[in-house]
């Protein structure tokens, strides 16, 4: 049998193992943001002291890599006066004539079934710096969005 039909072990068809990515830009946290992630640390952390077996390791340490970036990077943003919708804002807004309500958060912190969109999203991105009362475009349409009240989160 030819040498270029045989394999070695299986081990070298394996999918690589790649960096969990960082998300682009600056890494903008609220107060709760950052408390999150120093958590996060520490549970990686403890978790490195368990016996784990080599696949299990491999991704903790890979993880806490990632994580200890975030918390090296992260920039606490100061408490925004509420004047107009900002990084660490609740916005109350008519989308479509349907209201909805977001808090505009850091990338790692964003959870939209909570109602917590990154700040870097569109539609955060679309409703920063905006008036209560404010008319917007968005997604192509003018006057989609209706900025109705803006609170801290």
């Amino acid at each position: 049998m030819s040498v270029a039909f045989r394999r070695e072990n299986d081990d070298e068809h394996l999918e690589p193992k790649f960096e969990i990515p960082i998300p682009p830009g600056p890494n903008l946290v609220t107060p709760r943001g950052k408390a999150l992630i120093d958590a996060k640390v520490a549970e990686l952390e403890a978790r490195l002291k368990e016996d784990l077996d080599e696949t299990a390791l491999t991704a903790a340490k890979r993880d806490l890599r990632y994580w200890q970036t975030r918390q090296i990077t992260a920039d606490v943003q100061p408490e925004p006066d509420g004047s107009v919708v900002a990084f660490g804002t609740r916005v109350t807004f008519l989308l479509n004539g349907k209201e909805r309500v977001l808090g505009l958060v850091g990338d790692d912190e964003a959870d939209p079934s909570a109602g917590l969109v990154a700040f870097s999203a569109p539609l955060a991105r679309a409703l920063m710096g905006e008036e209560a009362g404010e008319l917007l475009p968005f997604n192509g349409r003018e006057d989609a969005i209706e900025v109705v009240a803006i609170a801290l989160l």
